[in-house]
């Protein structure tokens, strides 16, 4: 019998922790098609089959549960010590994949990410943008940027910038049109940009003041989920949006836009940088994260620091 190879058992992995040939493929940056060759031949090398499928769904049969269980931990050994190779290089290279919120991601392409990509040219940053919540280490991520609040406690982080701010704000022709609200409740008199939250729901708009705090299920013309159509939108005069301020600053500076209710939206955490202490980290993480430090020690960024800031990823 053939020996099984490194990336037939990387498949079996990947498939068992993303649920689906196609998820799994993406990551592995090769074809479903070469996937599903790779599984048929570690079956047939195997003679059991490790994987139940349907057009719909993916799991693992009881076989293939007892190989992830005996497999699992000896492939995470092997990585661990070709990652330690790895890391003996002197120019940082590789991939890097990191997680982050679209906001998140918007807010430090500019001051972290291009100025990375610029200096470390052999390095390729895979850096996938989504709304919920993500197990960084479950899903294969090296880094993720979130909210500096929503960081495991596990996970060593890295402040980026200050705090951040939500802005409610329309154009001058609108509030020349409407009148501007003076209290979250009169914004049930306006027509305002809904916003459908990743897992489909409708984000109520959170107001605060004083200690007060507010929700408002606010009714308009259209529901949006992405921050560029919702700017769009209200440029176009269609009704208040509830952005973050860095996604309208521009507009704000300009006089395109203009904020209302900013007394009832209070700062936010900042971002954070995090990830979870490893022994051997590669040149291209080390040269990221030393440049976030950098970034985080700069004069925009407030003194507030998490744990472990002075460690070098352990």
């Amino acid at each position: 019998m053939d020996r099984a190879n490194l990336i037939e058992l990387d498949a079996v992995i990947a498939i068992m922790r993303r649920g689906s040939f196609r998820a799994a493929a993406v990551d592995l940056g090769m074809s479903t098609t070469a996937l599903s060759n790779a599984i048929a031949k570690l079956e047939r090398q195997l003679g059991v089959r490790l994987f139940n499928r349907t057009t719909r769904s993916v799991s693992l049969t009881d076989a293939g549960r007892n190989f992830v269980d005996r497999v699992g931990p000896a492939l995470q050994d092997i990585h661990a010590a070709m990652e330690t190779v790895r890391a003996q290089q002197e120019v940082p290279s590789g991939t890097l994949r990191i997680n982050a919120f679209p906001t998140a991601a918007r807010e430090v392409m500019a001051p972290l990410i291009l100025p990375f990509l610029r200096q470390y040219p052999q390095v390729h940053i895979d850096l996938v943008t989504e709304g919920r919540l993500v197990d960084v280490v479950g899903e294969g991520f090296d880094l993720g940027i979130r909210s500096a609040d929503l960081v495991p406690s596990d996970m060593i982080a890295v402040p980026l910038g200050g705090p951040r701010q939500f802005v409610v704000a329309a154009t001058p022709h609108y509030f020349h049109q409407h009148g501007k609200p003076r209290v979250p409740a009169d914004l049930h008199a306006h027509q305002s940009l809904r916003v459908r939250l990743p897992n489909g729901a409708l984000y109520r708009w959170h107001f605060e003041k004083a200690g007060q705090a507010v929700q408002v299920d606010v009714a308009g013309p259209i529901t949006l989920d992405e921050a560029g159509l919702a700017r769009t939108a209200a440029l176009n005069h269609l009704g208040i949006g509830f952005f973050m301020a860095s996604d309208v600053r521009d507009e704000l500076a300009t006089g395109e836009l203009v904020q209302v209710l900013a007394e009832w939206t209070p700062p936010l955490p900042p971002l954070a940088l995090y990830y979870p202490s490893r022994r051997n980290p590669s040149a291209a993480f080390r040269a990221f994260v030393s440049l976030a430090r950098e970034c985080a020690s700069g004069p925009q960024q407030a003194k507030r620091q998490l744990p472990d800031q002075a460690a070098g990823g352990g």
